[in-house]
């Protein structure tokens, strides 16, 4: 039998893995972005642009995920901790 401890403690580091992956997925997204914003604010600097804000629109939403699914991940292993100890 598998203690029930460590199958908690299985579950949550795999739920931990999948947030640094989610992460780094969040970071590569962000990083494509920024690059394809700084083309299109070259190619049109003097002119007001849609895709332009849209896509600045889209970078802000990007960053906030980002910090929302690092604020997950830590709540997450507090929590783990809190469980663990008790």
């Amino acid at each position: 039998m598998v203690n029930p401890q460590m199958r908690q403690v299985k579950i949550k580091t795999g739920m931990a893995t999948g947030l640094v992956k989610e992460k780094m997925m969040y970071e590569k997204r962000n990083k494509t972005r920024e690059k394809i914003k700084k083309k299109k604010k070259k190619k049109a600097k003097d002119c007001e642009n849609y895709p332009i804000k849209k896509q600045v629109e889209i970078l802000q939403e990007s960053e906030k995920d980002l910090q929302e699914a690092d604020e997950y991940k830590e709540t997450c292993l507090v929590q783990d901790l809190v469980k663990l100890e008790a």
